[in-house]
């Protein structure tokens, strides 16, 4: 019986993991620029972790957690997202010390029982950085500016930033009475999913993707309206960095992101030309959430975004690894003598750290040539009885056509000098 890759999974294949390594390759370099260390948590927790810190009443702990007991009857879930994570560790390993802020960043699988679609699995990557220890409003404009910052390394093109102020627990409340007042005459409108956050969670109705609701709430009062003082004048003050940062935004009073732990700044960056749901990235501040962990009152913010997105877009607007290598080196073989010669002079050329390969299915020097092309090989290198002889083995450039031949014992070395210099 042939077996399937899960729905909701994919196999990563080595064409499409060297896009990857490229998006991570950047990322790294940016969190480096940056100050931000890497951290790596469990891939599966206590589901309680993610009921506090997500929030019972958003469609990843209602909906989509995997979630399963242990053979002592302990109830865990896969990870669905990494900041509750982070904040988990924060708090149990003391890292709250720290006298500066704690500049972290992840890299790793998260998992989400929902419909899969395009740039959307059950399994996906994630990568996050959290910046824990300060309310200051020039480092929810620093986080913004390292995630606009690598997608501009990376290639992406017209992005778009929106953001908001999600407002704080004194002024909330006052937004959801509201609300609520105002869709309690059309609440058997609504859909389902909705009908059950205006009692629960009803700012979450303001970014339900139903035509419907969203005609339902067009003139629904959003929090911008009732910030308190303190939150309007944070909000300003990472507009004014922002500018001050020549980072273009828009502001988007509907915007209120899908989980409870927001505070606040909250942002979202889009890219259009990848369809009809187009943030690749998304993010904000978390007051409250490491001391509802168990922990002090410690403000934090961050973002996280998919590799899987991130691909999807770098595909859509054209955008390849800049520095794509091929092979450096083919070793073709001809008789076992040769091969064995082939072998030494592999590891030789390798632990020079080029990038060579040889034939291992004994074809003949045609088909060897053919595997040498379709790895776009700039140099091959023939080694037959006539070679072993006279101790000269030839060597082509495969770019020019031009054909040499050197000695066994220095062939490593010259080689490796000719790609250094792309001669």
């Amino acid at each position: 019986m042939k077996i399937n890759v899960p729905r909701g999974t994919a196999d990563i294949l080595p064409e499409e993991a060297e896009l990857w390594n490229y998006i991570e390759e950047k990322a790294k370099n940016a969190f480096k620029r940056y100050n931000y260390l890497e951290i790596r948590t469990p891939i599966f927790e206590q589901t309680e972790l993610f009921q506090k810190g997500v929030g019972e009443t958003t469609d990843i702990v209602e909906k989509e957690m995997y979630t399963f007991k242990d053979k002592s009857d302990r109830s865990l879930t896969l990870r669905p997202e990494g900041t509750a994570p982070v904040v988990r560790s924060f708090v149990e390993n003391k890292l709250y010390s720290s006298p500066d802020p704690v500049k972290l960043y992840y890299n790793g699988p998260m998992f989400r029982y929902e419909r899969p679609q395009s740039g959307r699995t059950r399994q996906f990557t994630q990568i996050g950085v959290e910046a824990l220890g300060s309310n200051d409003p020039s480092i929810d404009a620093e986080v913004i500016s390292l995630a606009i910052k690598q997608f501009e390394d990376m290639g992406l093109q017209d992005l778009r930033l929106e953001l908001n102020s999600v407002g704080c627990k004194k002024c909330r409340p006052v937004h959801r009475a509201s609300l609520v007042a105002h869709l309690e005459e059309s609440k058997d409108q609504l859909c389902k999913d909705c009908r059950s956050r205006l009692e629960r969670n009803p700012m979450r109705i303001l970014d339900c993707k139903n035509e419907s609701c969203k005609l339902l709430t067009a003139s629904a009062p959003t929090i911008d309206q009732f910030l308190c003082d303190d939150c309007q004048e944070h909000y300003t003050s990472v507009k004014e960095y922002l500018t001050a940062l020549n980072i273009d935004y828009v502001e988007n009073p509907r915007l209120v992101r899908g989980l409870d732990y927001y505070t606040q700044t909250a942002f979202e960056i889009i890219a259009d030309s990848i369809g009809a749901i187009g943030t690749i990235c998304g993010g904000g501040r978390y007051n409250g959430l490491v001391s509802e962990m168990g922990g002090d009152d410690v403000p934090g913010i961050g973002f996280a975004y998919s590799l899987e997105r991130i691909s999807l877009a770098l595909k859509t607007q054209g955008v390849e690894p800049s520095e794509k290598k091929n092979l450096d080196a083919y070793l073709i073989s001809l008789g076992e003598p040769a091969k064995k010669t082939a072998a030494i002079l592999l590891n030789q050329l390798r632990n020079q750290g080029l990038k060579a390969e040889m034939d291992y299915l004994d074809r003949k020097m045609k088909a060897q040539m053919k595997a040498a092309d379709r790895a776009k090989a700039s140099y091959v290198i023939i080694i037959g009885e006539d070679e072993l002889a006279s101790n000269q083995l030839i060597v082509r450039n495969m770019l020019n056509g031009e054909q040499e031949t050197q000695p066994f014992e220095a062939l490593a070395g010259y080689l490796a000098k000719k790609i250094i210099e792309g001669s």
